[in-house]
């Protein structure tokens, strides 16, 4: 059975006289951690196999406990992590068998204390593999939209395939935070400016390295990825400080 820290989701404090929960219910302790859950993100997680509620015999969903816990888990996984829910799945089946496991990491993992990370949090080693690439369906997974959504992202170009049709893990970052700007009325082809700007400090950071990358020397070649990587973080660590300049804030 999966544990919750204390505080979390799934304490199954309104659970019915049978210790079984109705969706509606179920809801109601979700919000207490995930305000923006709802039914129809319930009934996706189910349908992914993240949760197996009991049915009565007139259909409806009974939820237990460890489900709601379970669910937790799920949640709070995607939120904190940006894992896709195959990931999320496999990762917590090993926990309930009993397996030693640690966290999987895709792309960059937020900070929970604050508005910044640090670079060795942004690129450092990670503890276990990264996961090579994503589908189409796990990327919609991971991110809870659509595939209408994911379409308009791609026509502004915020978010792109590779050649092969999968994408990079980090893209389960950036569909993540479009969808919490998102939710404050920021739409798209608001963001195309943004995406400009990224691109064109993406090309001054490859600009700097290429002749590293061009050089005889294997280790001066090894060194351009170190020294790509730490490149970026500066450059991130730049445009968020500038950005907080122009809007007089200061994060804490």
């Amino acid at each position: 059975m999966l544990h919750t820290p204390s505080g979390g989701a799934g304490t199954g404090a309104a659970a019915t006289d049978s210790g079984l929960m109705s969706i509606g219910t179920v809801l109601n302790v979700l919000r207490d951690e995930f305000p923006e859950v709802t039914i129809s993100k319930i009934r996706f997680l189910e349908s992914e196999g993240l949760v197996e509620p009991q049915r009565t015999p007139s259909g409806y969903r009974k939820f237990s406990a460890e489900d709601v816990e379970r669910l937790g888990h799920v949640l709070r996984m995607q939120r904190d992590h940006y894992l896709p829910l195959k990931v999320i799945r496999e990762h917590l089946d090993a926990l309930e068998r009993g397996e030693p496991v640690r966290m999987p990491v895709l792309g960059r993992q937020r900070d929970t204390e604050g508005g910044e990370q640090r670079l060795e949090e942004l690129y450092g080693e990670p503890e276990e593999p990264t996961v090579a690439r994503l589908g189409r369906e796990e990327l919609l997974a991971a991110a809870g939209i659509g595939e209408e959504q994911l379409a308009e992202w791609e026509s502004y170009g915020l978010v792109c395939a590779l050649p092969d049709g999968a994408y990079d893990p980090e893209t389960a970052t950036v569909a993540t935070l479009l969808v919490e700007l998102g939710r404050f009325g920021i739409e798209p082809r608001h963001l195309r400016a943004m995406k400009a700007a990224a691109d064109r400090e993406a090309g001054l950071v490859d600009q700097v390295v290429a002749p590293l990358r061009r050089h005889r020397n294997p280790q001066t070649r090894a060194h351009a990825e170190a020294r790509t990587k730490e490149l970026a973080g500066l450059t991130v660590k730049l445009h968020a400080a500038l950005v907080r300049t122009a809007l007089g804030v200061r994060l804490p």
